[in-house]
């Protein structure tokens, strides 16, 4: 076998289509898993291995096989092929095309909000996803064993409160969201948009879905505008509201999956100062006016 990744040779061998394999190379990115690339004279694949450490992260990987194949029955997620969950291993099929940076989110909003759409038009996933909840759950997890928290994080319950007050007005109910869609969850075939890596899965609202692509891609409020116009097929000034409020939101509870993260995980990551840029951006979100006005914009019904 060539490629360096040997140690994982036990694993792969677990999974009768990878047992004959040309070559192994490890893909960037993965922050809660390692994604290996595994040509076969069958095909490529991709085999997630995830830690035993997931669970505390809020990641349900039954959940995530389960939801996967809903994203792969209607042409927007990869194949999926191979699930041993006592092993941590998702074999995925492997899509050919360019992974996107950041700047590629920025130049393709109208076909980001399509792929978007369409897999808001999947059948439910099977858990619903809450980052009010997941935010209250990580704080539990960093207080109750003494990891590191951002100075003043509980400053911002109130806030968090009004927050919550006022998604609820206009709350259209929940779709099938991925709730991860960093640039490198986009795979651009040429033809579509692909959408990829489905661990923090769950019914949700749509507008936190705009909301966080907008978070991690640093895009600018006019690009914001842009996406959740494209998605919504006009403007609606309280879902891009409602898009800003959730992503205030998404980089708040974010910041905690960090610190749990700066603590638990063996990866070679700075997660400490990637959740510290989150949750600085969060505490200016919170003291300025645009947050005020969120607050009333997302509770007033458009024409």
């Amino acid at each position: 076998m060539a490629g360096s990744n040997n140690g994982f040779n036990d694993l792969l061998n677990l999974v009768p289509r990878l047992q004959v394999r040309d070559n192994v190379s490890e893909l960037s990115g993965g922050l809660t898993n390692i994604n290996l690339k595994v040509s076969t004279p069958t095909g490529d694949y991709v085999a997630r291995i995830s830690s035993n450490k997931s669970s505390l992260l809020s990641i349900d990987r039954q959940a995530e096989f389960e939801n996967s194949k809903i994203a792969a029955q209607i042409g927007i997620g990869a194949p999926i092929y191979d699930f041993l969950p006592d092993f941590g291993l998702l074999v995925i099929g492997y899509l050919p095309g360019k992974t996107f940076t950041a700047s590629d989110v920025a130049t393709n909003l109208a076909r980001v909000a399509k792929s978007v759409k369409k897999l808001h038009s999947a059948k439910p996933f099977v858990r619903d996803f809450d980052m009010f909840e997941i935010q209250q759950n990580y704080l539990n997890i960093v207080t109750q064993r003494g990891f590191k928290l951002p100075e003043k994080y509980q400053d911002y319950a109130e806030h968090l409160n009004q927050m919550k007050a006022a998604l609820a007005v206009l709350d259209e109910g929940k779709v099938s969201c991925n709730n991860d869609l960093l640039a490198a969850n986009f795979i651009d075939d040429g033809d579509q948009i692909w959408l990829i890596d489905y661990e923090y899965s769950g019914n949700n609202d749509a507008c936190f879905e705009l909301g966080n692509i907008y978070s991690e891609s640093e895009l600018s409020y006019e690009q914001l505008v842009e996406l959740v116009d494209n998605y919504y097929g006009k403007h609606r000034p309280e879902k891009v509201a409602r898009a800003w409020l959730f992503a205030l939101l998404a980089r708040y509870g974010w910041s905690l999956w960090a610190s749990i993260q700066n603590s638990i995980s063996e990866i070679d990551f700075d997660f400490w100062a990637w959740g510290m840029q989150k949750y600085e951006r969060a505490c200016l979100d919170f003291t300025s006016t645009q947050f005020k006005s969120a607050l009333t914009q997302v509770a007033t019904k458009s024409n």
